[in-house]
């Protein structure tokens, strides 16, 4: 009866030891599966979040290129921009191109992520702003414009009429000026021989002139100034060649002529005959004619010639 209970004791005992063992391979079981269930629940969430984070990025990146490429757009309008619209275009490049860099980062945190998402929320709203801005600057330009294209069109109607009334008093001083030039009412010229004694005789044969002998007398002229004149005499040669000194030089009406000999005379107003003496002291004279002719008040005052054998 005793070895019957030792034996029943024996069994009892090693069954408790199986049980024990499969208590602790059902928990090693268990705990197990509750690990690869954690890391699972783990890994799910890091690779949910990690899409969120990279979809986030990408929609942050999307919006980013959108205001840039709205920045550019009114940067390439023909618009002339102030200082400060300026420095905020530049300002709103900078924020993008560290936004930019901020979202290349691979492991951006969460709370980087936020305050790059509040700068593109803002940096949105500024360029909508510079839109405006600029906008408001094209609408005043182009108003500049229209009024300065009309102030330039007035301008314009106004010149033309100035130069038309310029033209109309410069036609009108030259008709008076042409009007008020004294001009020769008889003119005459002579070759002449002067004897030792001072005598002159008219002369017609060239070896024997001395000088050519203009005279002339002036026509009245109740336009003409009274004063001190300057006659400027041109003589043609037999061969038609102006007699002058290259320095000798006076203008009419803006061209440049040689001349002779110049002469001033006291111009009364009286009809007074005048005499001048000239003399080639050059050449001599030869056979053949000689014209002469007079210029005052910026106009020709007459013409005469001599014949010399």
């Amino acid at each position: 009866m005793e070895v019957k209970s030792a034996n029943r004791e024996s069994g009892a005992s090693e069954e408790k030891r199986d049980n024990s063992k499969i208590y602790f391979f059902i928990i090693a079981i268990v705990a197990l599966l509750l690990t690869n269930v954690y890391f699972y629940v783990k890994f799910k969430s890091s690779g949910e979040k990690l899409y969120t984070v990279t979809l986030e990025k990408e929609s942050l990146q999307i919006e980013i290129d959108r205001i840039e490429a709205e920045l550019d757009n009114l940067s390439n309008q023909d618009i002339a921009l102030s200082g400060d619209i300026m420095a905020s275009e530049r300002e709103a490049r900078n924020i993008i191109e560290g936004l930019r860099q901020k979202l290349e980062i691979s492991g951006i945190s969460e709370e980087e992520l936020e305050s790059a998402r509040q700068q593109v929320v803002i940096l949105k709203s500024n360029v909508a702003n510079l839109k405006v801005n600029m906008n408001e600057l094209k609408l005043q330009n182009d108003m500049l414009a229209r009024e300065n294209e009309l102030l330039s069109s007035k301008v314009r109607e106004r010149s033309q009429h100035i130069e038309e009334i310029s033209k109309k008093n410069k036609d009108l001083n030259d008709k008076v000026n042409i009007a008020s030039s004294i001009k020769v009412s008889n003119i005459q010229v002579n070759g002449i021989e002067i004897s030792r004694r001072g005598n002159i005789e008219i002369e017609t044969k060239a070896k024997r002139v001395d000088e050519l002998q203009i005279k002339f007398t002036i026509a009245d002229n109740p336009l003409a100034v009274e004063g001190n004149k300057d006659i400027f005499i041109r003589v043609i040669d037999p061969q038609g060649n102006l007699i002058a000194n290259a320095n000798n030089v006076f203008y009419i009406h803006g061209d440049k002529l040689q001349y002779s000999t110049k002469e001033t005379i006291r111009f009364t107003n009286r009809g007074e005959e005048y005499q001048f003496l000239w003399k080639d002291s050059a050449k001599g004279f030869k056979k053949g004619a000689y014209t002469v002719l007079l210029y005052a008040d910026n106009a020709i005052m007459g013409r005469s010639s001599v014949v010399l054998k």
